[in-house]
């Protein structure tokens, strides 16, 4: 018996388990829940949905431990007028990591202000992608809210490594959306819910009029962020490269959501990159980042004078 035991532990150690495609944080944050709801549910809810991100197997690719994805969501919770009926705001964070550096590129940094869902505690948080709505809409949607976004940093992530590596996590995430709950309260999944929604996040990626923008990302981490350590100012040729493709995509199609999520949580990244370079690029990335991301123009203007 005890050889036994011994060969399947060598066995084991030759064959280690395959990692799941996520390292997710979860925070769940109630400061505008009222007083009288149970606390502890909200404790069991953060666990319930790490487990839900990082246990679940989203691909048929393998991952090693040291290949998956960091990322973070916070759900913050306010109370409804129905028992155990919530709205909520979700911040998405996803970074990447930089080639035989250990820093971590942003490529998502997302909030979400759509959010519905009806959770009581110890409630198992199911879903499958055949029967998305489920039972009961605003059960399901909070699942739904969670696999759509868990396809979307998986489908980031890809395509930074490949022009189309993410399409077909992509695609996953529009069948969550084509399938998605409905019913009152419920929103984010139509175009006509807004203008930056997940509606428009996957018409965007999904689009082939928008096919530029599978370019763009893969230029800006592999032939830019990647490239840094072993040549900085090729690699920042790369990375003004993609910015004038991506002015050029946008002069075409204005006010494309995909447009502003690119850009979102990577101010400091850009003026630390366009800070270091020759003056006649550096006026140049100032110049297209001022007029490309508007909520830090001035910030742009004045770090890279």
């Amino acid at each position: 018996m005890r050889k036994i035991i011994l060969f399947f532990l060598l066995l084991i150690s030759f064959h280690p388990l395959e990692a799941q495609e996520l390292r997710a944080r979860v925070t769940v944050v109630t400061t505008r829940v009222s007083n009288n709801v149970n606390r502890n549910a909200f404790k069991t809810l953060e666990t319930a949905l790490v487990n839900f991100l990082n246990n679940r197997k989203w691909t048929t690719d393998t991952y090693a431990a040291n290949e998956r994805i960091d990322c973070n969501f916070l759900l913050n919770l306010e109370s409804t007028d129905e028992i155990n009926v919530y709205n909520a705001t979700l911040s998405i964070q996803a970074a990447r990591p930089v080639f035989n550096t250990s820093y971590l590129s942003p490529i998502i940094n997302f909030r979400d202000e759509n959010i519905a869902f009806k959770y009581q505690e110890f409630q198992q948080l199911e879903f499958n992608e055949n029967r998305v709505t489920g039972s009961d809409p605003l059960i399901s949607n909070l699942t739904a809210i969670f696999a759509y976004y868990a396809y979307m940093v998986i489908g980031f992530d890809a395509m930074s490594f490949g022009q189309h590596g993410g399409d077909p996590f992509f695609q996953k995430a529009q069948n969550i959306l084509n399938n998605a709950p409905d019913g009152r309260n419920i929103s984010g999944w139509k175009a006509f819910d807004g203008i930056r929604n997940r509606y428009w996040l996957a018409e965007n990626l999904l689009n082939t009029r928008y096919e530029v923008i599978h370019q763009i990302y893969y230029i800006y981490y592999r032939l830019g962020m990647d490239k840094m350590y072993a040549d900085e100012n090729a690699a920042r040729t790369e990375l003004l490269n993609a910015l004038n493709m991506m002015e050029a995509f946008n002069a075409d199609n204005q006010n494309t959501m995909i447009n502003q999520f690119f850009f979102q949580g990577k101010s400091g990244e850009l003026i630390g990159i366009f800070s270091k370079a020759k003056p006649p690029d550096k006026i140049r990335a100032a110049d297209l980042l001022a007029k490309l991301d508007i909520t830090n123009a001035s910030k742009y203007k004045e770090q890279l004078k």
